[in-house]
């Protein structure tokens, strides 16, 4: 993963449910944090320079999700100039690149309309067998409600890139691939080539978020995994700027098979290791999210995402529903300048999920007193 980019960047990694890898990076990388129902709603809107250089390419992921407990949101400044009350996040001026958005209902759309709120302009690359019914539902205004921002105003999309993160290069993509006529009437999906094609139409970006989710035998156990299957996992779900990454990289989670944990805790691995070598080459911050169980497209493939949402209601000790825009303002934050001495780090997002070293709905515990919210 040679980053060419120089100056002071940021980025970051994000833990999903599943993910899946992309690799394309140029300049600064974050994440924003977010807030629960009852909290007043934040302003996005800090000043802070992100410089970069040449574009910084490695992996994105994505995971999305449904939620209708908790809502939070990233607020965009208002068109008036009204004083901001708070602690603003402004990324006005930045470009965004978000891979993995192929719907309206996961952890990627979430972070693109957190970043957007914040004023960053929004590039998104979509895996090439979904792009058609993704920009048709686009275009159709299917999702149109999903695009409101806090302000009243649309999400923007400035463009959608076709990728799939799996191949670095033409060449690497099998002939039944290149065949299959799920990706006939693309061109130019592979991580170089869609780089290049973002470096062409733009430049640069300063901001790229890992949100996808690749593993083809995610509902195999790990020995009965074939290389293939395990290689695709490690290979779209690992190593990014800002990445999502999900608790079986540490601990067992049966069920959540076919390398996909493995993949995981390398993307870990590589978050430490990235954020020491790209820090000190060009000052960029690398950092990855670990987010809870959430409903989405990509997490229905380990097929009990449900049972994990009630274990995690029933046990974490925030007892509520995981929200994607929680992701996504705890991502916002992560590529402001406000995160400046954050790299390195794994953020949890899973409402305290990953502090808990036992499940407290255990028949084991039923003769203590442990506090319940009766929702």
């Amino acid at each position: 993963m040679a980053a060419t980019a120089a100056c002071s960047l940021q980025m970051a990694a994000v833990k999903p449910c599943i993910s899946s890898s992309h690799r394309g990076v140029k300049a600064g990388v974050a994440v924003v944090g977010g807030n629960s129902k009852g909290a007043s709603w934040t302003k996005l809107s800090s000043a802070s320079h992100i410089s970069c250089g040449q574009p910084f390419l490695r992996s994105f992921t994505s995971s999305s999700v449904k939620f209708d407990k908790v809502v939070t949101r990233a607020m965009a400044e208002s068109s008036t100039n009204k004083p901001i009350s708070g602690l603003p996040i402004d990324l006005k001026g930045k470009r965004a690149f978000i891979a993995g958005v192929a719907d309206d209902n996961g952890y990627g759309w979430a972070i693109a309309k957190s970043l957007a709120a914040a004023g960053a302009e929004i590039l998104v690359g979509t895996w090439v067998p979904a792009l058609n019914i993704f920009e048709t539902s686009l275009r159709r205004g299917k999702f149109d409600e999903s695009r409101v921002l806090p302000d009243g105003s649309l999400m923007e999309i400035t463009k959608i890139y076709p990728l799939d993160a799996i191949y670095d290069k033409l060449e690497d993509v099998p002939e039944d691939v290149k065949s299959n006529k799920r990706y006939s009437g693309s061109s130019k999906w592979t991580v170089q080539e869609c780089a290049e094609s973002v470096k062409q139409d733009f430049g640069s970006i300063d901001i790229l978020v890992h949100s996808l989710a690749n593993g083809p035998e995610v509902s195999k156990p790990l020995l009965e995994t074939s290389r293939n299957g395990y290689l695709a996992a490690l290979s779209a779900s690992s190593g990014s700027s800002l990445s999502l990454t999900y608790i079986a990289s540490e601990r067992i989670i049966p069920g959540y098979g076919g390398g996909m944990s493995s993949a995981k805790a390398a993307l870990e691995s590589d978050t430490r290791v990235l954020a020491f070598e790209a820090g000190r080459k060009h000052r960029i911050r690398v950092n990855a999210i670990s987010a809870g169980p959430l409903r989405s497209r990509a997490a229905k493939a380990i097929g009990f995402i449900d049972t994990m949402i009630e274990y995690s209601l029933a046990n974490a000790p925030l007892q509520k529903e995981l929200s994607a825009d929680e992701v996504g303002n705890t991502a916002a934050f992560l590529a402001s300048p406000l995160a400046s001495a954050i790299t390195g780090a794994v953020i949890y997002v899973d409402n305290g999920l990953n502090a808990m070293g036992v499940g407290v709905d255990s028949p084991i515990f039923k003769d203590l007193d442990i506090p319940t919210d009766k929702h």
